[in-house]
C-alpha cells in the first residue's frame, strides 16, 4: 500500500511539472525580440486591429487552465467499481423451470386433447393412452380383483368362525371335565367313609372272634372240671366259626371298598388325560386356523395391492397437467404410436413464475460476492443508457439481488450466482422469458476515478485496495504481513 502512495505522489509531481513548462511555452508568444512601436499598434487601421493578439492570448490561457482543472477535478469524481458479466433469465424456482411428461406406463397414443402453444390448468387432460401389455387386456380387471379381496375377506371371517367354535368347544370340555372330576371326587369321598365303616365292622368282628374264643376256652376248662357240657363246648366253637366267617366277609368288604377308592383315582386320571388330549387337538386346530389366517391375510394383501395397482394404472391412461403451464412442445405426436415406460411425451413451461437470472463471474471476483448484493441489469431488447460507474445515472437499468451462489465451478470455468428481483425497486418487464439475455452489473465499493484508471493500467481485481482507500477495512490491510517479512 506504501509503496501504491509513492507511485501515486510521484505521478502527480510529475503532471506539475510538464503544467509548468506548459505555462511557460503559452506565456512566450513573441518569439522575436523586436516588438511593433506603439504608434503602430494604435494606428486606427481596422486590419491591424483585427490581427491583434492580445485577446487570442487570454482565450487560449482561459480555455487551457479551466481544461486542466476540470479534468483533475473529474479524476476525483466518485466511482463505483462492479463486476460485469453476462448471463440469461431463468425461473428462480426450480419447479417453475422448463419441464418434460414422461408416460408413467406403456401405452398407444389414442387422443391428444391439445396442441402445441395452448395454456392448461392444472389437471387438464393432455393425452389419452391405451393399453399394450395383455395382462391388463381385461376390462372388468379391477372389479375382478376387488372381488377377490372380498372373497378372501370371506375366508378370514370363516377362519375366525372356526376358532370361534374351537374355544367354545374347549370350554364345554372343561365344564364337562369339572363336572367329572367333582363327581369322581364324590364317589371318593364316599368310598373313603365306606372304608372306615368297613374298617369298623372289621375290627369290631375281629374283637367279637377274640372273646369266642377266650369263651370257648374258658367253657372247654369247666367242661372238663364237669361243669359245662359239651354241647355248650360245640355251641361255643361254631359261634366262633360264624364270627371267622364274618371276618372274611369283613375283610373282602373292605378290600373292594379300597380298589373302588383306587379304580375312581385312575378314572379321575383318566378323565384329566382324555381332557388334555381333547385341548391339545382342539389347540392344534387352533393354531392351524390361526396361520391359515395369516397365510390368507398375507394373500389378501397382495390382492389388495394388485387391485389398487390395477386402478391406479387405469389413472394413468389418462395424461393430466400438473400445474398451469403452457404446451410448449410435443415430442410424440403420432396417433397409434407406442409410447414406452418412463418416455418423455411432451414439455412445459409454467404459466406463472418469478424470473431470476443466471450470471457467471470469474473465480477472481467470486470473494467479492454475496447475498443480498445488489445486481443490476441490461436485458435484450429493452433500450438502456448505462453508465456502469454511475449507476444513479443511467437508464432503463433494473435491479436486482443475489438470491444464491454456487460452490462449486460450472464446465465454463466460471462460478454461477442467482440473482432475483427487488420487489422494493423497479419491476421487471412481463414480456421477459426464460433464455432472454441480460448483462449484468454487480455494483460494489464508490472509489475516485483516478484510483480506479490506476487499478485497471495495473491489473488489480476490483475492490481489492478500493475499500482502504475509503477506510472502511483498513484494517483487514493493516492485519497483512509486509512482503519483507514473508519467508
Amino acid at each position: 500500500m506504501q509503496l501504491a502512495h509513492q507511485r501515486s505522489w510521484k505521478t502527480i509531481l510529475t503532471l506539475r511539472k510538464y503544467f509548468i513548462e506548459f505555462h511557460e511555452t503559452t506565456s512566450m508568444l513573441n518569439i522575436s525580440n523586436n516588438k511593433l512601436p506603439e504608434e503602430t499598434i494604435n494606428y486606427p487601421f481596422s486590419s491591424l486591429k483585427k490581427t491583434e493578439t492580445a485577446n487570442a492570448k487570454l482565450f487560449f490561457r482561459v480555455w487551457t487552465w479551466t481544461f486542466i482543472v476540470f479534468g483533475i477535478s473529474f479524476l476525483f469524481l466518485p466511482w463505483t467499481q462492479n463486476i460485469q458479466s453476462e448471463g440469461k433469465t431463468i425461473p428462480l424456482n426450480p419447479s417453475d423451470r422448463p419441464q418434460t411428461i414422461d408416460a408413467t406406463i406403456s401405452g398407444r397414443i389414442e387422443q391428444w386433447y391439445v396442441k402445441e402453444g395452448d395454456r392448461v390448468n392444472k389437471g387438464d387432460t393432455i393425452l389419452f393412452l391405451s393399453e399394450v401389455k395383455s395382462d391388463y387386456f381385461d376390462p372388468n380387471l379391477v372389479s375382478r380383483s376387488k372381488a377377490r379381496v372380498v372373497n378372501k375377506e370371506g375366508s378370514i371371517q370363516e377362519y375366525l368362525s372356526k376358532i370361534q367354535a374351537l374355544n367354545d368347544f374347549q370350554r364345554a370340555i372343561e365344564s364337562e371335565v369339572l363336572l367329572k372330576q367333582q363327581t369322581i371326587k364324590n364317589k371318593i369321598y364316599q368310598i373313603v367313609l365306606k372304608i372306615d365303616a368297613d374298617s369298623i365292622d372289621l375290627n369290631r368282628v375281629k374283637l367279637d372272634l377274640q372273646i369266642a374264643k377266650i369263651q370257648f376256652d374258658r367253657t372247654v376248662s369247666l367242661n372238663e372240671k364237669g361243669i359245662k357240657s359239651v354241647a355248650e363246648i360245640e355251641e361255643k366253637k361254631f359261634k366262633i366259626q360264624e364270627l371267622v366267617a364274618k371276618l372274611n366277609s369283613a375283610e373282602n368288604k373292605l378290600n373292594i371298598s379300597r380298589n373302588e377308592k383306587i379304580n375312581l383315582q385312575v378314572d379321575e386320571k383318566v378323565i384329566l388325560n382324555d381332557f388334555i388330549q381333547k385341548t391339545s387337538k382342539i389347540n392344534s386346530d387352533i393354531a392351524a386356523a390361526r396361520a391359515s389366517i395369516m397365510d390368507t391375510e398375507s394373500y389378501l394383501d397382495k390382492l389388495r395391492s394388485e387391485a389398487s395397482n390395477y386402478e391406479i394404472r387405469n389413472g394413468f391412461y389418462y395424461i393430466t397437467a400438473p400445474q398451469d403451464c403452457f404446451i410448449t412442445r410435443i415430442l410424440k405426436p403420432g396417433l397409434g404410436e407406442i409410447v414406452k415406460e418412463n418416455e418423455s411425451v411432451l414439455t412445459i413451461l409454467p404459466a406463472s413464475f418469478p424470473l431470476a437470472v443466471a450470471l457467471y463471474i470469474r473465480p477472481m471476483d467470486l470473494p467479492l460476492i454475496e447475498k443480498n448484493q445488489e445486481v443490476r441489469f441490461v436485458f435484450d431488447g429493452w433500450p438502456a443508457i448505462v453508465f456502469s460507474g454511475w449507476p444513479g445515472n443511467s437508464f432503463g437499468t433494473f435491479e436486482g439481488k443475489i438470491a444464491a451462489i454456487d460452490n462449486d465451478i460450472s464446465d465454463n470455468g466460471l462460478y454461477r450466482i442467482i440473482v432475483a428481483a427487488d420487489e422494493k425497486r423497479k419491476k421487471w418487464p412481463k414480456e421477459l422469458r426464460p433464455g432472454s439475455g441480460a448483462q449484468g452489473i454487480a455494483l460494489l465499493g464508490d472509489v475516485p476515478l483516478w484510483y480506479e484508471i490506476w487499478r485497471k493500467l495495473n491489473g488489480f481485481p476490483p475492490d481489492f485496495y478500493g475499500s482502504g482507500i475509503e477506510g472502511e477495512k483498513i484494517e483487514k490491510i493493516k492485519g497483512k504481513a509486509p512482503l519483507k517479512a514473508i519467508k
